[in-house]
Formats: structure tokens, sequence, C-alpha cells
């Protein structure tokens, strides 16, 4: 499993970790059982530290995407697929905000950005 980490950026890296594992996971190439890297294993081939990694990993655990069994390691959980769905729609969420903030400061009327939002939604159907 590849994981990039960017020193080029204001994010840290244990949330560098999170975010691309759960976007390996939507994308699919990630699925329900795999096994991922352990702690140590991820660590030391990405020259961190094991305790950035720990952090990467429970806030997977906790946000439902890994389960950790002591002994055998972490795999990705059987839940994501609501997971999956609630990650994309706040993505969703976090796009469409930044467009009705720009439609506001712009004077684009509301009918208008609604109606782009039907383009753009309809256009592959």
């Amino acid at each position: 499993m590849e994981i990039i980490i960017s020193t080029n950026t204001n994010k840290p890296i244990y949330e560098q970790i999170t975010s691309q594992i759960k976007e390996k996971v939507m994308r699919g190439e990630l699925k329900h059982g795999d096994a991922i890297p352990s702690m140590r294993a991820l660590a030391k081939s990405l020259h961190i530290s094991v305790i950035t990694v720990q952090r990467a990993y429970e806030d997977l655990q906790r946000d439902g995407f890994i389960e950790t069994t002591v002994g055998r390691g972490s795999f990705i959980s059987a839940g994501g697929s609501a997971l999956i769905q609630e990650e994309r729609q706040r993505q969703a969420e976090e796009h469409l905000q930044a467009a009705a903030e720009i439609g506001r400061t712009s004077n684009i009327p509301l009918p208008k950005l609604i109606e782009l939002l039907t383009m753009f939604f309809e256009e592959d159907e």
C-alpha cells in the first residue's frame, strides 16, 4: 500500500495517512478484509514515528474504516459502504458550501446555482 507524505502542506502527517487510506477505500483499491501494514512497518517505510501512525490508525478505527485485532493486525472494516457514502456526502457538502459562498459573494441567484448543479448532475445520463 503506497502512502505519500508531503512536507509542503500544513496538514499533519497522521491526517495525510488517514485521508489517503480513506480515499483508497472509497475508490475500491482497499476492500473489506484487506490487511493494511502494521503501525511499525508503515512508520518504518515512511520514516516517521510509530506514534504518528498510531494516531492515524486510531482515527481510522474510530471512523469505522479499519478494525484492529491484537496479534492479527489491522484490516479494512466491513462497515465501509455506509461510511463511504457518508464520507462522499460530506465531501459533496463541502463543495456545495463553497459554491454557495461564491454564489452569495458574486450575486449569483440561487435558481442559477440550482440550474448549474442540475446540469452537472445530469450531464452523463
